[in-house]
């Protein structure tokens, strides 16, 4: 019986989700998955396969992409949590990775959009110029039924063109001596 109440008992978990502080009491079991969509209403995140092969409901926890539905939501406590909502503002315009999606079709049904996009929006961030080939090994953890993954690959690498053409032109230059 003490043991049950113990595993039963409800633990307030606090982070910040896409910048601001929130918390919600659940069972120490509670996937994050659930809690991300159940408890804190952020239903961007899918939830597919529930044994970490899809990826449909990957999220950022401190900046890392992972799987929500093989963590733990208590492992969340006190850390930063992205998830796609957190791609843009609400009332904004999209991410320019978002946009690229949009542009090269990279999405169909939309079932793995969400996941597939916090992958790569962390992948870029590490890996600032990938190779096709890197790009899809990347996208390997990924499970898409609709696109053939090509569109994907093309927005993704677009977008790594673009940021890294703008971080060019943003640095100063200095004339010769």
């Amino acid at each position: 019986m003490t043991d049950t109440l113990a595993r039963d008992a409800l633990h307030t978990v606090r982070l910040r989700l896409n910048g601001t502080s929130r918390g919600a009491p659940c069972e120490t079991r509670t996937l994050l998955s659930d809690f991300i969509r159940d408890s804190l209403g952020a239903t961007g995140t899918h939830v597919g396969c529930e044994h970490g092969v899809c990826g449909a409901c990957t999220v950022q926890l401190d900046g890392v992409a992972v799987r929500s539905c093989m963590t733990l939501a208590v492992q969340a406590e006190g850390r930063e949590l992205a998830t796609v909502e957190g791609l843009c503002d609400a009332d904004g315009p999209m991410s320019d990775l978002q946009d690229a999606f949009k542009r090269h079709h990279a999405l169909q049904c939309g079932f793995c959009t969400a996941g597939i996009l916090m992958s790569c929006d962390d992948y870029l961030r590490r890996k600032p110029d990938p190779s096709e080939a890197e790009v899809r090994d990347m996208l390997s953890g990924h499970l898409c039924r609709c696109t053939g993954y090509t569109p994907i690959v093309r927005a993704v690498l677009e977008t790594a063109a673009q940021r890294r053409s703008r971080a060019l032109s943003s640095v100063p230059s200095f004339p010769e001596a």
